[in-house]
């Protein structure tokens, strides 16, 4: 069945997409009326041979699993539907009859995040659609298709497929997907923010690589107004798609809450402990926190955050992504930090330093090190082409007394 024929149902079949080609079933959503959410029941087979897709979602006891928050999926399932960017564009292009959480999930189509697939049907794969991405030469037209969407206008059927394959990511800005030199990007164009917001993130991405911070990378590509910023997916590697779960979906199924801390101790128990790999990581996400706090990065919540599963699942942080000055000069972050709850301080993130497996003089020295790097911004924000109005905007946040007193302890 195609989409243009698509009838609401109330039954779906999830599919796990780690070998593309060798799709395995996981089992079936179904629609669960009462909280207007999506629940979900293991096949047998997937049983005896997978593994649980978060940690609320066991291979062993239960029958079905429902979601117990209204309006989601549930376990790591919700991390498989469109953010809003997304379910903007479905209503747009695709015109469900129904607008419930299986239409999202169903035309949020073959490229979602993660390795997690759904289908019509439970004897074979079939996804919303599958059309080849665009590529970087269609992205003055994906532009144009991104005005016509944020002014609710029509989207002529030859250039459909041009932006529906975006809607599958997260996130409230307008994007897209696209094919640059064989491998998929996600594209992030402006929306009419004060400053050139897509040069500003890839600008600050690169910063935090040089506080020792593993990035997603960046490019920026020139637009006709300012530009758009190129992230490379790190949920996939060459032709293989990896099992992902946002920090929102992990620390929720680990019955926690959404904090700094509980997201490292989380990286402690379920991380690789070869090379003492959970431990570098529970550290470079001590630098993240202090980085985000310094550079004023107040949209730092949960679902900014993400897990890899390896092949024995384990939790691996992935590379950070969405990081920028959010300025709004809050004071706080989105997630917790220490013992002060969310407070934007250097005395609240090293509160609770000994749950990173720092101690306070190393925490002191990881943060001396990410300081050292947040005291170069302007300079590195000019170098990669920011404006000298869109830096003196910045300046009013990141430079204000509450942070760069901070930065000179």
């Amino acid at each position: 069945m195609t989409k243009n024929c698509y009838q609401p149902v109330d039954q779906l079949f999830l599919w796990m997409l780690t070998e593309p080609t060798k799709p395995i079933l996981i089992g079936e959503l179904n629609m669960v009326r009462h909280v207007r959410g999506v629940s979900l029941r293991y096949e047998q087979s997937w049983r005896e041979n997978g593994f649980a897709l978060s940690e609320d979602l066991p291979l062993e006891g239960q029958d079905e699993f429902f979601p117990t928050v209204q309006d989601t999926a549930v376990g790591a399932i919700d991390d498989a539907r469109p953010d809003r960017w997304g379910e903007r564009v479905i209503r747009l292009i695709d015109k469900p009859l129904r607008l419930s959480l299986m239409e999202y999930l169903y035309f949020a189509g073959d490229n979602r995040f993660g390795a997690l697939g759904v289908s019509l049907s439970r004897d074979k794969y079939e996804p919303c659609d599958k059309n080849p991405l665009p590529f970087l030469s269609d992205i003055e037209t994906i532009e144009q298709l991104v005005q016509k969407v944020l002014a609710n206008e029509p989207i002529p059927e030859e250039q459909k497929r041009l932006i529906s394959a975006g809607v599958s990511m997260g996130g409230v800005k307008p994007k897209a997907l696209l094919n640059i030199q064989g491998e998929p990007w996600v594209v992030k164009f402006s929306d009419g923010d004060p400053i050139d917001t897509p040069l500003i993130e890839h600008a600050s991405m690169t910063l935090a690589a040089l506080a020792g911070i593993r990035v997603a990378e960046t490019k920026t590509i020139r637009m006709n107004y300012g530009h758009a910023v190129a992230i490379k997916r790190f949920d996939r590697i060459k032709n293989q798609r990896v099992h992902t779960l946002s920090a929102y979906v992990a620390l929720k199924a680990a019955a926690e809450p959404f904090g700094y801390p509980e997201l490292a101790l989380l990286l402690r128990r379920r991380g690789p402990s070869k090379n003492s790999t959970n431990l570098k990581h529970m550290h470079e996400l001590f630098r993240r926190m202090v980085f985000n706090i310094l550079i004023d990065n107040t949209d730092d919540h949960e679902k900014n955050h993400a897990l890899l599963v390896n092949a024995e699942q384990e939790y691996e942080l992935s590379p950070a992504y969405d990081i920028l000055p959010s300025g709004q000069a809050l004071g706080y972050q989105q997630m917790r930090v220490g013992t002060e709850q969310a407070d934007s301080t250097i005395t609240n993130a090293l509160s609770q330093c000994e749950l990173f497996s720092l101690s306070q003089e190393e925490a002191r020295a990881e943060t001396l090190r990410v300081i050292k790097v947040i005291n170069t911004w302007k300079e590195h924000f000019k170098a990669c082409g920011a404006s000298p109005r869109d830096i003196e905007m910045l300046e009013e946040q990141i430079d204000r007394p509450f942070l760069k007193q901070q930065r000179q302890t």
